[in-house]
């Protein structure tokens, strides 16, 4: 699904400009910006530029891209020096999981100590 575009979608919005967004990195592929609604002190979305329903559909889809978020989620935390005491990675695929924006995206939360509760 190349170069593709959802009109209706917040984050392809934000990808073409029409909704801002702080920025943090950028690709030709991706683009990292800050949540809205942030959950940890650091807290940023990693999506592909080209528009993927869930984690699931880009998977399947472009495991080259797939590739390039995760490493652009690598990135931010580096840049963000959360790299070394630890970060968390969350894809919400579907809206049982808490998917409230049907892109594609991860969450890099992390700058504080968080719960076992995951493991």
């Amino acid at each position: 699904m190349a170069d593709q575009r959802d009109p209706d979608c917040l984050f392809c919005k934000i990808v073409t400009g029409d909704i801002p967004a702080t920025v943090v990195r950028e690709t030709e592929r991706t683009l990292a910006f800050r949540d809205i609604k942030p959950q940890a002190p650091t807290h940023v979305l990693v999506i592909p530029k080209d528009h993927y329903p869930n984690a699931a559909t880009l998977a399947a889809a472009d495991a080259e891209l797939t590739a390039a978020v995760l490493s652009e989620a690598a990135g931010v935390a580096a840049d963000e020096h959360i790299a070394e005491s630890g970060y968390r990675l969350i894809f919400n695929t579907g809206a049982a999981a808490g998917q409230t924006v049907f892109h594609a995206h991860v969450h890099v939360l992390g700058g504080e100590q968080f719960h076992e509760g995951l493991v």
